[in-house]
Order: structure tokens, then sequence, then C-alpha cells
């Protein structure tokens, strides 16, 4: 029976997110912005999805990859759809860029938050425009901020610790690789929700590359690995 407190009306809400993605992994370098990601989906504790893509073009400047719930991360990438079609309409021969899109998304997970019916991400958007790199990153409640290299989720944790000890400005694309795949070597020993299947993305003043999802070379015989409660309090 329906009543005022309970109807088919009622609006419903993402109050806890169901299928989500781990830490994204975000730097500078020489050339333009470097972004990886797993390709992992999680239902719960269960890895349920292994090939989910993260990180998708924005426009002709802009990169974005997303941590949390899938299903938000699609209703985002409709928004993001939406304007730069309307930009493109336009036709005046400007186009948007990294900072302008990361402008936009703030307000709308601001927004979303005060409607307390937030969207449940963490994204970082990445790009080049007139020579000018930029990396951002927003949180669903619309905390906002710029750097030099950025992380979500675990990622904030685990690896940024070694983004803050070895990166630098003039990293070249082979050695931003290689300090990309280290965090995320590094995150899957450590995230449950980590997937050794994962892509990075380029994004420079020529354009944007994603690569072929590839898994990483790993080692798994630590001693730490092989006996982990070895002097544990109350291990079984």
């Amino acid at each position: 029976m329906d009543t005022l407190l309970s109807s088919e009306g009622d609006s419903q809400r993402t109050q806890y997110p169901y299928v989500t993605g781990t830490s994204i992994i975000a730097i500078k370098y020489k050339d333009g912005i470097l972004m990886a990601a797993d390709m992992g989906g999680s239902y719960g504790s269960t890895i349920r999805y292994k090939s989910v893509e993260r990180l998708k073009q924005v426009g002709k400047h802009s990169l974005i990859g997303a941590s949390g719930e899938i299903s938000d991360f699609q209703e985002i990438l409709k928004y993001l759809d939406d304007l730069i079609l309307h930009d493109n309409m336009w036709d005046d021969g400007n186009s948007l860029g990294p900072k302008e899109v990361h402008n936009y998304l703030t307000r709308v997970m601001y927004n979303r938050r005060n409607k307390f019916d937030p969207l449940w991400n963490s994204l970082v958007i990445g790009g080049v425009k007139n020579g000018q790199k930029y990396l951002g990153s927003v949180s669903m409640i619309g905390v906002h901020y710029e750097d030099d290299h950025l992380a979500t989720g675990f990622g904030n944790h685990l690896a940024r610790p070694i983004l803050r000890e070895e990166w630098r400005e003039d990293l070249s694309f082979e050695e931003g690789v290689k300090l990309l795949e280290k965090c995320m070597r590094n995150l899957l020993y450590r995230d449950r929700s980590a997937v050794n299947k994962l892509q990075i993305a380029k994004i420079t003043e020529e354009g944007l590359t994603v690569s072929q999802p590839y898994s990483l070379k790993t080692f798994w015989n630590f001693a730490a690995f092989q006996n982990p409660t070895v002097g544990a309090a109350g291990s079984w």
C-alpha cells in the first residue's frame, strides 16, 4: 500500500557504490601528460570485471580518468559529451581545454554533493593546450586542486610517496612510463582491488594515444608474501 512516505515516485540515488574501479595515477612529463589505470571492476570485494576502460578522451585537448562507481563515471561521460557538443556548435575556432573541463567538473561534483546525490567518483583531468600542460583532480564532494602528479584511491597512499621521490619535470616518455609502471606494480602487490591488466594514456599537443591493455612482470616470492603471519601477535 502506497503512502506519502513510500511510493513508486520515490527518488532513487546511488547510496552506495556497487561496481567500482580503483586507483588512477597521472603525471606531467616533458611533452605532456601520462595517465595509468588498471581495468578491474570490483563488485564489492569480488573483482567481477577485468576489461573496464577508465581512461577517456574529452574534446581535442583533454583526458579524464576515474576511480569509483563505474555507472556514475558513465553518467559523467554523458555530461562531457553534451558539453563538448555544445562547445563545437559555436564553431568559433576555439575549443575547451583541460582547465575548462576541470572547472566544469568541480561545479558538477559540488552541485550533486549539495543535492545529497553525489557522483561516487574521484576524477583526474589532464591535457595540453597552447603548449601549457594541465593536471587537476576533483573528489566526489567537489574538493579540487592541481599538481604535477596525482593519484586517487589507494594510490594516494602507496603511489604518491614514490612520485614525490622520483618525479621530475623533464621526464622523457620512456622514463614516465617506467615510473607509472613502478607505481602500478606497487598497487598490484598491496591493493586487493587491483588487477594485472592496465592501460597508459599519453596526451600531447599532437593528440591522445591510449595503449593496448598489457600486464606487468611481477615477483611474488618475497619472504613477507610467503608467510605473512610470521611474528604477528594472535595469528593462526
